[in-house]
């Protein structure tokens, strides 16, 4: 696949040897290129009183993602499945920590109810990390995936799953529904993980990964860095690296923004032009696809990979085409 609407901005020595020390203040002023607009729109409020009626809970407003409005409008939303407490303690998300309540085992059939009454074309489904069990709870992903495909059949798959303490058995439960896209953030550099995710292992991240491709060879795999955290531009390439190693197909890297002053500060803000040539550079790497600039987040623009790159959605349209020519 070619890569989209590439912008040629720099040598790739340019970015790879950048200065890191050129960081920002934390809360500073944020860069105009950082500055969105509040979500609003009959649509936005229709969809946000349903989530509500249906006691559930996206990520899309728990995170404050600067996107809500385009993805909701597009037929977009990411789901939160199994609480809002989360048993780790990461340095840059706004969800919060303790002993999460039971799991309920009802939750994967609201979810595909409010699919269904969003007329959603692509979900995401995430969770919070359930450490307290074994399995990290793996059912209630894979019960989700079969829910939604019972009641929105025409509806994309992308489960952004915890990486299960790097547990195969776990992984297992979930590639075995088939999502369209497997997708686990690695979020940052292996120098920073300690810092910025402490409970989290880089060798989970990756084993995550690889383990879904050596389940199903033919799954798409996705991850997402943040940028900002004190990384160098050489740690995100060498990460990068490490990614296409074991066959990645969909990368996402995005601007960190600090929730609040108790979150890890902005250490840098990269320039569009600097997320434009990491972007220019993944395509040159062998990343199927690549979204990457100040506002991208993990779901953006999940909607179009899925149908560009998901052999089960490839597998049904033409399936679909030929009925339709007989």
């Amino acid at each position: 696949m070619s890569a989209p609407d590439l912008i040629p901005i720099a040598d790739v020595a340019v970015l790879a040897h950048a200065p890191a020390g050129t960081a920002s203040p934390p809360l500073r002023r944020k860069p105009e290129w950082l500055k969105v607009r509040a979500p609003s729109g009959e649509t936005y409020h229709q969809l946000k009183r349903l989530m509500r009626s249906k006691q559930l809970h996206t990520i899309c407003e728990e995170a404050n993602c600067p996107n809500i409005a385009e993805c909701w409008g597009r037929g977009t939303a990411t789901f939160l499945i199994m609480g809002d407490t989360c048993t780790r303690s990461c340095g840059f998300c706004d969800v919060k920590t303790g002993m999460p309540a039971p799991l309920d085992w009802a939750e994967p059939l609201r979810v595909a109810q409010a699919v269904k009454a969003m007329d959603l074309k692509h979900v995401v489904i995430t969770s919070v990390n359930r450490d307290e069990r074994r399995d990290g709870g793996a059912p209630i992903f894979a019960l989700t995936i079969r829910a939604v495909r019972r009641l929105q059949p025409d509806c994309t798959i992308e489960v952004l799953i915890p990486d299960f303490k790097g547990n195969r058995a776990a992984l297992e439960i979930v590639m075995r529904e088939e999502p369209d896209i497997l997708n686990h953030n690695v979020e940052t550099v292996p120098r920073l993980f300690k810092r910025v995710q402490p409970q989290d292992r880089y060798e989970w991240a990756l084993a995550t990964l690889s383990n879904a491709k050596a389940i199903q060879p033919e799954a798409v795999t996705k991850t997402g860095i943040m940028l900002g955290l004190g990384e160098t531009p050489e740690e995100v390439l060498d990460v990068m690296r490490d990614l296409r190693a074991i066959d990645v197909d969909i990368l996402t890297l995005g601007q960190y923004l600090q929730p609040s002053k108790r979150h890890l500060p902005v250490e840098r803000y990269y320039t569009p032009q600097e997320f434009a040539e990491f972007r220019r550079i993944g395509y040159e790497m062998g990343f199927k696809w690549v979204e990457s600039g100040p506002l991208v987040r993990s779901s953006f623009r999940a909607e179009f990979q899925a149908r560009a790159l998901s052999r089960r959605w490839q597998n049904k349209r033409e399936a679909a085409m030929s009925q339709m020519s007989h």
